[in-house]
């Protein structure tokens, strides 16, 4: 076997999820996302500015021993859009899809907006509505306010 350079940077893992075509720059918003903050018993490979073909540079990232939730892939759509998912098993990959954004986004993010009727003691989730896929592009449903950049800083 003829081993490139991408290979002998990072081993392989033989189960979990590789998530690859992640924004330059998102990778450790992607460990937020995933409640990586501290130590853990599962490899687990960052790596950032890596080059594509498509994006110019991209992010990986590979967690060991985990696939991911329908929440944890549905908050990575909104700051990677353009992702993928790879679920490992056995070295090989068993499946493999795009993140798919929803064009509602309920409870996951606060609005910027803190005199909105979502960020008080009021019962509700906040509510945005996805007025573009990529770039992103979010709506509040309650006060409109329009969140186009740093979407991580936003997410709950």
């Amino acid at each position: 076997m003829i081993l490139t350079e991408m290979m002998m940077k990072v081993t392989p893992i033989k189960n979990g999820t590789v998530i690859d075509h992640i924004s330059a720059g998102q990778a450790l918003n992607v460990l937020k996302i995933l409640g990586i903050y501290h130590t853990t018993d599962a490899t687990i490979s960052v790596l950032m500015n890596v080059t594509s073909r498509n994006l110019g540079k991209k992010d990986i990232v590979k967690v060991e021993m985990r696939e991911l939730e329908v929440g944890e892939v549905n908050k990575i759509a909104l700051i990677a859009p353009g992702a993928t998912i790879n679920i490992i098993r056995d070295y090989e990959v068993a499946e493999k899809y795009a993140v798919d954004m929803p064009d509602l986004i309920v409870g996951v993010m606060r609005c910027p907006n803190h005199n909105c009727i979502s960020n008080t003691d009021e019962p509700i989730k906040s509510q945005f509505l996805v007025k573009n896929k990529n770039p992103v592009v979010l709506r509040c449903l309650y006060c409109e306010q329009t969140i186009t950049e740093n979407i991580a800083d936003y997410l709950i």
